[in-house]
């Protein structure tokens, strides 16, 4: 999986100090926290472009440079079908390669990397076959490639979120899709054509642009959300579960695979699949906005100055006389607060939007650690302990996941010694994997704006734990709740990281965090191959020995989170502030930033326990 794919907010808030920290430096103890409490902010949108400074990323004032799309100037069916016809494309073709544990077993009915074990073709009798049939267990050799087709796109789908929110943050939603369309049309082609022509090694190239392909729709759908701002949190939930929906286009395939009897091949079904970036091209052009519509700030910059009467009045207003001034003065008066109406009609009137900041500050008061480290230039929230444990439990966990996708069905052969068994497990994960990470949507946004953060990090450790001991279980029952308790815990895991990132270091060094979050994940799942050979090899398929050396490297990580609201306790953000203005540390300072102070848990105990 890629964290790009879960995201909870768009936008919002960074908490930034209104004194000059240089003047804060030489205050007293009392003082500073007094001050440290009279804390603001600036409204910015999360970007996936790790490469945008920081201003970008700021929405007020308004760039009058971006070709943005007013709403309320949009029919309200015309939004609903851009919002669904976003939701379905996401559906058929954002996380597709997810769905790999349902294709593998086609692939190996299909003979893909037989070679490996023996020729390609047998000379049976007279007959030329494709190799492995359906049930065969796949040799050493086969297995590892099959794997490494796998892996390779999720790697994909990891690193190209970066590039994807660079293009989308410089070029429109418009040039995403595009992209997006020319990038599966391409991985059809050359899945079609490796599957048809048996000389043809076009498997691994073809699932990777499949993945870039799913990565560029999906980055940009996010922005649709602002079609409908009273509603975009429940946009940005609905198009996260179309991805997590998306994983079954192979499982339904699989399903029509084995009621034709083979019949159905997998060429003919990638050639078909051509109709879904055909598709997107085609709605993308005719139906979808031309640019981005405006956002949450965007359209209160709007609405005061359709609440401003002195618009009214015009500097050629002078050269009227009295009745065709009056006259002129209604009809613009009319028109502001038509456009008024339009704009509150889309975007809420006082009462709803008091209502929505409420619950915002609510959210932030309930997540105990909110703005933190907001404000920090990147590399200085990079050196904190609030990033290093973050990046250790999400690499880890981030491998421990995909790995067992990718072998869920090898690992319960050697456990329960039957093929059978183990083959009725992976199809149950097959359904379950899509459907779990619908069900688990909604009640994930209860959780993360209802439980502070560190009580959020205590039930992930929780959901680490159990499964990696339900994992290690040789027994049916012990499967089936592997697999559930895994489709429920990997969307929350997600999103949980993605709300992290939020809270603890904001929106405006967002690209840079979470791209550094993203490579080194993806860099880390290259030794998911490893992990392969040395189980195929040494262990002759044996999954416990590396169950037992992940857990011996489990990390016990303790954060500092604050009883009240973190701008009260200057201890993590001040001394920080101070070596960014002052060279990095060069003015000395009254305490260290170690020191516990009254009102601050200084140990926590959040253990992270990062096993596999």
């Amino acid at each position: 999986m890629s964290l790009a794919q879960h995201l909870t907010v768009l936008e919002g808030v960074d908490r930034e100090e209104p004194l000059d920290v240089q003047s804060q430096i030489a205050v007293e103890d009392e003082d500073l926290e007094e001050c440290a409490s009279k804390v603001g902010g600036t409204w910015r949108r999360g970007s996936f472009d790790a490469f945008a400074p920081p201003e970008t990323t700021a929405l007020l004032p308004l760039d009058p440079t971006t070709p943005h799309v007013a709403a309320y100037n949009i029919s309200t069916a015309r939004r609903i079908a851009q919002v669904t016809f976003a939701i379905v494309a996401c559906c058929f073709a954002s996380g597709v390669v997810f769905g790999f544990a349902s294709l593998k077993p086609i692939l190996i009915a299909e003979g893909v990397y037989s070679e490996l074990c023996y020729p390609t073709e047998e000379q049976v009798g007279g007959i030329t076959t494709k190799g492995a049939a359906e049930d065969e267990v796949p040799c050493p050799e086969q297995d590892l490639r099959l794997n490494l087709f796998f892996i390779a796109a999720s790697i994909t789908c990891n690193m190209s979120s970066l590039l994807a929110g660079a293009v989308l943050d410089r070029y429109g939603r418009r040039c995403c899709y595009t992209a997006s369309a020319v990038f599966m049309a391409v991985g059809c082609v050359l899945m079609g054509y490796a599957f048809k022509i048996p000389e043809f090694d076009g498997y691994l190239v073809g699932n990777v642009f499949l993945a870039l392909g799913g990565t560029f729709l999906f980055v940009p759908s996010y922005q649709l959300a602002n079609a409908f701002p009273k509603y975009s949190g429940l946009i940005v939930a609905i198009i996260t579960g179309a991805f997590d929906a998306s994983a079954a286009i192979f499982l339904f395939y699989r399903l029509a695979w084995e009621a034709s009897g083979g019949a159905f091949e997998p060429s003919q079904f990638f050639f078909a699949y051509l109709v879904v970036p055909f598709g997107v091209l085609v709605g993308e052009y005719t139906l979808m906005p031309a640019g981005p519509y405006h956002s949450a700030p965007q359209l209160e910059h709007k609405l005061e100055k359709a609440q401003d009467p002195m618009r009214d009045v015009h500097e050629s207003d002078e050269d009227m006389s009295d009745n065709e001034l009056y006259r002129v003065r209604s009809l613009r008066a009319d028109r502001r607060r038509a456009k008024l109406d339009r704009i509150e009609q889309v975007f809420g009137d006082r009462e709803e939007r008091e209502e929505r900041a409420q619950q915002v500050e609510e959210r932030h008061a309930a997540s105990g650690i909110w703005g933190v480290l907001h404000g920090l230039p990147a590399h200085r929230q990079m050196l904190t302990p609030w990033f290093v444990l973050i990046l250790l439990l999400t690499v880890l966990q981030m491998l421990r996941m995909n790995y067992f996708i990718a072998t869920i069905r090898s690992q319960y052969r050697y456990m329960l010694g039957s093929d059978v068994v183990a083959e009725e497990i992976n199809h149950f994960f097959d359904i379950a994997l899509p459907i779990g990470g619908i069900a688990a949507t909604p009640f994930i946004g209860l959780l993360l704006n209802n439980m502070s953060v560190a009580t959020m990090l205590l039930v992930l450790s929780a959901y680490i734990a159990v499964i990696g001991f339900l994992n290690c279980l040789p027994f049916v029952w012990a499967g089936y709740a592997t697999v559930i308790c895994f489709v429920l815990f990997r969307p929350l895991y997600y999103s949980a990281v993605s709300d992290y990132a939020t809270k603890v270091f904001g929106f405006a060094t967002f690209g840079r965090i979470y791209g550094m979050l993203t490579c080194l994940s993806g860099v880390v799942n290259f030794s998911q191959s490893g992990i392969d050979a040395l189980t195929h090899g040494p262990l002759r398929g044996d999954p416990y020995p590396p169950f037992v050396f992940i857990r011996s490297r489990q990390y016990e990580a303790s954060l500092v989170v604050p009883e009240e609201e973190p701008s009260r306790f200057p201890d993590q953000r001040l001394p920080l502030i101070r070596e960014m203005t002052a060279e990095y540390g060069s003015i000395p300072t009254s305490r260290t930033p170690a020191t516990p102070r009254r009102g601050v848990r200084s140990s926590f105990g959040c253990f992270f326990f990062m096993n596999l």
